[in-house]
């Protein structure tokens, strides 16, 4: 971890001189008034743009920057780190926590729609969502360059820099960085670049307050929770859950084991989990789109009337309310507005720097090469800034059981004990507080990126939090 360490700082005074040498000062965004797809004006003020970081500024880095509705002018600043190790912002946007929304019906050819999404974070914040690293949604390189961990967030941290010189009234406003996911790795050295920057008088200052995961990706083998959490819900029995205890010694993944009990045992788990979905236990995979017998699990005849009305009624997952056989089905509806040619106009988009925009592009080369984040928790928390770890109850990617183990390992005091928090009468979740100014928070319902299936519920999480209110 000192070899880590130490790169991190090294990443950092050669990002700092780097960017003094810059010959190409960073444009400022330009407005999107209108979106294809989308009746009328936004309701919201949104502006996208690049900046260029790296060497020569090979590396243009695409962003979105929404203002918060409420008062832009004080309301905290978040940049925002998508999921996924090279995924878009604009799932973010559309789909969980900005303020639109892909109406969730079936592809037929024509541009899909969009519609406004109430329960966005820029009502109380503005957030610049990044594509990060490059190559990931409109972001692009001029050349060849590796892409890594410390390498993403040091471009992350000259993007900020680059985008707070051009964007000077926002100087004064509370900053966060946050994320989810694969977000758990880049988004703590993100924090701790910006930290050491402000440590050493770097200008221009930021206010830097702490930082926001979702799900997070923190340690290896955090797969090993899936086992305890599957007997949780119960998807495997007792006996094998003791079985395995007892054989496997505590490395549920360690599917090389010297052990037949062992191999056994886990071959067995897999048998039985393998038809689960790791994002939401209580959804069904996805399959082809000819499977007919899918509509049935998702919408019984005339069950499309009665979830519109809990929607309404009781701000539900707006998936439900569709008739999409899956949620990745969903999610494709982004590839095919963004792919279309007047919609990456109204973005400003640079013709020509794209073949193809993915959602997320598994062809990019890109390596992980920090495995655990651990230490740079302890020392932000040493530092004092505040931090918000939320995970949905039913998600098996990063299971809320890995991430409570994580933030104990960090021994601090409990000053708010493990409770429920309600929204409208109702229970929403749980939640810890700790001397460390670390709040963890569970979703109930909720799936890897609660926002996807408990918008409303996350939403008043986001609210209370950052506004320093009790959860």
């Amino acid at each position: 971890m000192h070899f880590q360490r130490d790169a991190v700082v090294f990443l950092v005074v050669v990002v700092l001189l780097s960017s003094h040498n810059h010959a190409v000062e960073a444009a400022r965004g330009l407005p999107v008034e209108f979106l294809p797809g989308f009746d009328g004006p936004l309701p919201f003020q949104l502006q996208t743009g690049y900046i260029g970081v790296g060497q020569n500024e090979e590396i243009q880095l695409f962003y979105y920057f929404i203002k918060s509705d409420s008062n832009p002018q004080e309301d905290p600043l978040i940049l925002w780190i998508t999921g996924g190790r090279t995924c878009s912002a604009l799932r973010t946007i559309c789909q969980q926590i900005g303020p639109l929304l892909v109406e969730p019906v079936k592809y037929n050819g024509s541009l899909p729609r969009l519609q406004p999404f109430p329960y966005s974070w820029t009502k109380v914040a503005s957030i610049i969502f990044l594509d990060l690293p490059a190559g990931a949604g409109f972001s692009y390189a001029t050349k060849f360059l590796e892409n890594n961990d410390l390498l993403a967030a040091s471009y992350a941290y000259e993007f900020l820099q680059k985008w707070l010189i051009d964007y000077p009234e926002f100087l004064s406003n509370p900053f966060y960085v946050g994320g989810h996911s694969y977000a758990g790795t880049t988004v703590p050295i993100i924090t701790e670049m910006i930290s050491n920057g402000i440590e050493s008088g770097v200008k221009p200052l930021i206010q830097l307050q702490g930082y926001i995961l979702g799900s997070p990706k923190t340690f290896p083998n955090q797969s090993n929770y899936n086992i305890p959490f599957a007997h949780g819900m119960g998807l495997i029995t007792d006996q094998l859950y003791e079985s395995i205890k007892e054989n496997c010694q505590g490395d549920y993944t360690n599917t090389n084991s010297t052990s037949l009990h062992c191999q056994r045992d886990l071959q067995t788990y897999q048998q039985l989990i393998e038809s689960i979905n790791n994002k939401h236990i209580l959804e069904p995979i996805c399959l082809s789109g000819s499977d007919s017998t899918m509509a049935s699990l998702i919408m019984l005849p005339g069950q499309k009337s009665l979830y519109h009305d809990l929607y309404t009624k009781l701000k539900t997952d707006p998936f439900l309310v569709s008739g999409l056989q899956c949620r990745d089905e969903w999610s494709k509806l982004s590839e095919y507005w963004a792919n279309d040619y007047h919609v990456q106009m109204a973005l400003h988009v640079r013709q020509g720097t794209k073949e193809k925009w993915q959602l997320c592009d598994e062809s990019l080369p890109y390596n992980s090469i920090i495995y655990n984040t651990i230490p740079y928790h302890v020392n932000l928390s040493k530092k004092g800034y505040r931090s918000l770890i939320y995970s949905g109850d039913h998600e098996m990617i990063y299971p809320h059981l890995s991430t409570e183990a994580w933030i104990k390992s960090l021994n601090y005091s409990i000053i708010d004990d493990w409770r429920s928090w309600m929204v409208e009468g109702q229970v929403a979740g749980y939640t810890m507080a700790f001397a460390n100014k670390m709040t963890f928070v569970t979703v109930k319902g909720g799936g890897h990126v609660a926002p996807d299936y408990r918008p409303f519920e996350s939403q008043v999480m986001f609210e209370r939090w950052i506004s320093y209110e009790n959860l």
